[in-house]
């Protein structure tokens, strides 16, 4: 299944209710959960190679454990995060504080394909770069939201991506039911999303790297814009 079988316009207003009602009882279990089948973030974030200074923002940042875990990481900086779902973002605020990153990692509610983070975050400069982790697979305007990110960023920004792939080196029952499960989340195998990587490659509007991941189970893309 691809975002062709599903794609629609909806409003943001639409897509925050949508969000809110998938995410309200189930976020409180959505770490213990989705560790068993969202590998490669890890790997990601042992590749975003963070230097002192520079910006980041995790946008669809859930829970914030990939932010939490990047300042674990990289303890020198401040980090950013939105998401479409207030009510993910309630588990956010709490993982925070039991972390005590509050002041290390600031979250805001808005949509990939709009957000401007001068005025969401106070920033007086530009994101450097810009995560989506398991997120594109899930957000409908998903092209807008690459272009979007790629015009916020400055000449070698990155994009870090890391999401579900074909599966295609393991067993097709296997693949069946993984597209089936990830169906009833409205979350959604896109081919499409590394094709059009590739045309931003081939139209010069960056370099793309990318890695397969556990046999096909998943992939991760870095984008550094020319």
């Amino acid at each position: 299944m691809t975002s062709s079988d599903y794609t629609a316009q909806v409003s943001e207003e639409q897509t925050i209710k949508s969000m809110d009602s998938m995410y309200r009882w189930t976020r409180h279990v959505y770490d213990l959960s989705r560790k068993y089948y969202l590998l490669g973030r890890d790997q990601m974030i042992d590749n975003l190679n963070v230097k002192e200074g520079e910006r980041i923002c995790e946008v669809g940042c859930g829970t914030a454990r990939n932010l939490i875990k990047i300042a674990t990481k990289y303890p020198n900086d401040v980090y950013y995060g939105l998401d479409a779902s207030e009510e993910m973002l309630k588990t956010a605020q709490t993982n925070l504080e039991q972390a005590q990153m509050k002041d290390k990692i600031l979250l805001k509610q808005a949509f990939s394909q709009s957000f401007n983070p001068q005025s969401l975050f106070d920033l007086k400069e530009p994101l450097d770069k810009i995560i989506f982790s398991y997120a594109l697979s899930i957000i409908p305007p998903w092209p807008e939201s690459l272009d979007h990110a790629l015009e916020l960023l400055p000449s070698g920004g990155q994009i870090h991506i890391v999401d579900f792939g074909s599966q295609s080196e393991l067993p097709k029952f296997f693949r069946k039911f993984l597209f089936w499960w990830l169906k009833k989340f409205h979350v959604y195998y896109k081919p499409e999303i590394l094709s059009y990587l590739k045309r931003m490659d081939m139209e010069k509007k960056g370099a793309l790297e990318v890695h397969t991941l556990y046999k096909g189970y998943a992939y991760r893309a870095i984008f550094t814009k020319t």
